[in-house]
């Protein structure tokens, strides 16, 4: 709800389908940025992991916040030296899109996309990976 009001609604006239989700992809991840920068701070309980009374259960999933800020940071950079490469991750990561789908809002083959995605994907892990 948040990534369509970001969007400005209905009312907004897109370009193409690509031209549409390369907005939403960049709305989901401000939102997503947005959001583990506010729990991230001290007040909001930094570190602090909530937990819903109602189910307590041991098999209850964690989202990691600082990996989402190490993402993004990295994909800022990576967006400054390959940004057609950074709007894929963009589309496969924060709008779920396929390789398919990416590719078409793209405007690239899907050979170019599985490439491009290939590459995108070392790129990230070299930065996210820490060096021994």
């Amino acid at each position: 709800h948040d990534a369509w009001l970001k969007l400005g609604g209905a009312g907004h006239d897109w370009n193409s389908r690509g031209h549409f989700f390369a907005a939403a992809a960049e709305a989901m991840r401000r939102i997503l940025v947005d959001r583990a920068r506010r729990r991230s701070r001290q007040r909001h309980g930094a570190g602090l992991e909530r937990v819903d009374l109602d189910s307590v259960d041991l098999a209850a999933t964690t989202t990691d916040d600082d990996t989402l800020l190490r993402l993004d940071e990295a994909l800022t950079r990576f967006a400054v030296e390959e940004p057609d490469k950074a709007e894929l991750v963009k589309l496969r990561y924060f709008s779920r899109l396929s390789i398919p789908d990416a590719a078409r809002a793209l405007g690239i083959s899907e050979a170019t996309a599985k490439r491009h995605w290939t590459y995108a994907r070392a790129w990230l892990y070299s930065e996210l990976t820490p060096a021994d």
